[in-house]
């Protein structure tokens, strides 16, 4: 029972203190009663077995023990545990020279395979440019005392049987690699769920910096539509020429430098709108809102009162000079026929003058 305990992580129903043969079979009962409640079909083991010292019956089930609560929640992409077992060491000593690990049996004989799977996960306990594939048992010592003092693996093999049986058991080994890959697969999956958070505080960071760059620049385009909405609407003419062109100038100026640059702010400023809140809702975030007065349809009705200011102000301009034009033309005019008025008049002074002075010459 505290085997179980020790390798579910579970507590068991309080043992039987007695010593008595039927206090252990009790006992024993209860331990296969939470290995069944866990799924395990057990075959021909009896608490009377085990109790009567069964050797082949203990080991059975000290290894059907081992294999539902150290190897069977092994998965990778949803093999079996030991398929998943294997595919794991695979993967992770694929990248070593003289590792090839196809069983769980002879491809540890050369103690290369336990020394890669240390290095990989650890590199700066095991120096693996200065081991040798001639030398299994310095591999294999050095692999089960680096296990043992670094990662807490107590050391279940003997490297000296390893060696010189010629098919290791192939249940102690896949017990003793599956203590590496415990060891290990918590080390990354608390990488993995490091790695998650930094991706999620990231995700964050960017959508807080469109929101400020969607305030920023939504206040800086109303604040220009603002200013120049009321230029647009004031339809005060000028009365000298040379002042209406002016405004006719910094219409067109308008026309062709200021305003293109703002429609593009424009549509930017909607893309970043968009695109955050399919960030937001893709990552299951509340929507963006606006500070108020900023929202995508003020700024929308805003640009329409511009556009209706601006609609028909070059025609009103145009319309101003051409009236101005006439009103110069008729000034012109008659500044023309005052001068013709004055010249005749003066003509006229003149022969007259002559005319009436002869009468008193001849008096």
């Amino acid at each position: 029972m505290l085997l179980l305990e020790v390798i579910s992580g579970e507590r068991l129903p309080k043992p039987d203190k007695g010593k008595m043969r039927f206090h252990k079979i009790a006992n024993v009962n209860k331990a296969l009663d939470y290995i069944t409640s866990k799924g395990v079909k057990l075959v021909s083991i009896g608490a009377e077995e085990i109790v009567d010292g069964n050797v082949k019956m203990t080991l059975g089930l000290i290894w059907t023990i081992i294999l539902r609560f150290a190897i069977q929640d092994i998965s990778v992409e949803e093999t079996s545990a030991k398929e998943g077992l294997l595919l794991w060491c695979q993967r992770k000593t694929a990248p070593y020279r003289n590792v090839n690990v196809q069983n769980f049996h002879v491809s540890w004989k050369d103690g290369l395979s336990l020394c890669a799977l240390i290095h990989r996960h650890r590199p700066d306990l095991i120096d693996f440019t200065k081991l040798h594939k001639n030398d299994p048992l310095g591999n294999l010592n050095l692999a089960m005392e680096v296990a043992e003092k670094h990662l807490d693996i107590p050391k279940m093999l003997d490297a000296e049987d390893i060696i010189n049986t010629p098919k290791p058991d192939e249940r102690a080994i896949m017990t003793y690699v599956s203590c590496f890959y415990h060891a290990f697969a918590g080390a990354e999956q608390a990488e993995t769920a490091a790695n998650r958070i930094c991706k999620v505080l990231g995700v964050n960071q960017e959508n807080e910096k469109l929101m400020e760059e969607y305030e920023k620049l939504a206040s800086d385009l109303l604040e220009w539509i603002r200013h120049v909405t009321p230029w647009l609407g004031n339809r005060s003419p000028e009365k000298a020429m040379v002042d209406m062109c002016k405004k006719l100038e910094d219409f067109r100026d308008y026309r062709r430098i200021h305003k293109p640059s703002k429609v593009q702010e424009k549509c930017q400023l909607e893309i970043n709108f968009n695109t955050l809140q399919t960030k937001l809702r893709i990552n299951n975030r509340p929507a963006f809102m606006p500070s108020e007065g900023r929202m995508v349809s003020d700024i929308a009705n805003a640009w329409q009162g511009l556009e209706q200011a601006e609609k028909g102000y070059e025609d009103w301009l145009l319309a101003e000079i051409r009236r101005l034009e006439r009103v110069e033309h008729l000034a012109e005019k008659f500044r023309q026929k005052t001068a013709m008025h004055d010249e005749w008049s003066c003509l006229l002074r003149n022969f007259y003058c002559p005319v009436m002075s002869i009468p008193k010459m001849l008096n």
